[in-house]
């Protein structure tokens, strides 16, 4: 249920509605908008609920959710939420760049790599400490001091971090150094790790798996959101088709869709959903057309020698061009980059 309190409701109005849910058997959740204040009450309904709780003081109306992911749901709150993270924001009127190789190889690497992201107008550095790769002999990173790394990058440049934790028993060691906890598309559906980083101080990118519906998406965002976590930005990173010309298929559609359905913010890889960096540019291009909150790119100093996924990695000059080509886009569309 939705609890929608008056306009001029007290916070002592709200905080009796908190307590009234929670001996009622339900959790609640409050959620302050622009306009209005909600108290979302999840769990079990019983009959006669919706009577109960509009006799609150303060309380204009009581409407049920009906998407199965509640917290999520634009139902509960039509204002698009705003994650930040340090230099990072996302979901605004500025498009959120996250930029950086996909590995963590070296300070050299990484350091010319966060320099030259930001002076082309980053605002958030990406790379890999803990790599989930297909083959166990494949590159693994550098894991705590690839993050340690992320962090002296962060000093020098004064980019928020975004990195993956693979592992509930790691997410306390990765948010000592990142400013965002990445789960990665593997992991979508790992319901232990969502409830980590629920629980953890940290704003939360979710990719989507590359075989997941947008209500499993939904769904896995609920988990993060239900344990106390309200900084849940989504990913698409394309999905696997029957189609072969690309690494996997980047359907933008989705952008659209989430905006409709949902008050987090949505983010797109244009490397990972197509896997080549000739069509990294325009896709991400196409990303903001759609409207998408976020950009992720994989850059590196020189992808042809890259540990990890090269092939789709733009250089320094591609990424500047990039980012000139997404800020035409957007201020055609009244939005920046």
């Amino acid at each position: 249920m939705i609890v929608v309190m008056k306009k001029n409701a007290t916070t002592e109005q709200v905080e009796h509605m908190v307590q009234r849910i929670t001996s009622l058997g339900m959790k609640p959740h409050v959620l302050y908008g622009v306009e209005r204040t909600v108290v979302a009450a999840i769990g079990p309904e019983r009959d006669g609920l919706k009577e109960t709780l509009e006799a609150g003081v303060g309380v204009a109306e009581v409407l049920p959710i009906l998407a199965p992911y509640k917290m999520a749901s634009r139902e509960i709150k039509p204002e698009t939420t705003v994650v930040r993270a340090g230099s990072l924001a996302v979901g605004g009127n500025r498009i959120g760049v996250i930029a950086g190789p996909c590995s963590v190889e070296s300070e050299e690497q990484l350091l010319a790599t966060a320099k030259a992201c930001k002076a082309a107008g980053a605002t958030a550095l990406r790379g890999g400490a803990f790599k989930p790769r297909t083959s166990p002999y494949s590159f693994q990173g550098l894991k705590e001091e690839g993050l340690k790394l992320l962090a002296a990058a962060r000093d020098a440049t004064g980019l928020a971090v975004v990195t993956e934790v693979m592992a509930t028993e790691d997410v306390d060691l990765v948010a000592r150094y990142a400013d965002v906890l990445q789960v990665g598309a593997r992991n979508m559906q790992n319901y232990r790790l969502l409830e980590a980083v629920g629980k953890a101080d940290r704003p939360v990118l979710l990719k989507r798996g590359p075989c997941a519906t947008m209500e499993e998406l939904l769904l896995a965002a609920e988990y993060i959101l239900d344990a106390g976590n309200p900084d849940v930005m989504l990913c698409e990173r394309g999905i696997r088709t029957f189609e072969s010309h690309t690494r996997f298929t980047l359907p933008l559609a989705t952008v659209v869709y989430l905006h409709a359905k949902t008050h987090l913010p949505v983010v797109v890889d244009p490397s990972h959903g197509t896997g080549h960096t000739y069509l990294v540019p325009q896709m991400a291009a196409a990303s903001v057309a759609a409207g998408a909150d976020g950009l992720i790119l994989e850059v590196h100093p020189d992808p042809e020698n890259a540990l990890s996924d090269g092939y789709q990695s733009l250089t320094f000059d591609q990424f500047e061009q990039t980012m000139d080509l997404c800020r035409r886009v957007a201020e055609a569309l009244g939005r920046s980059v």
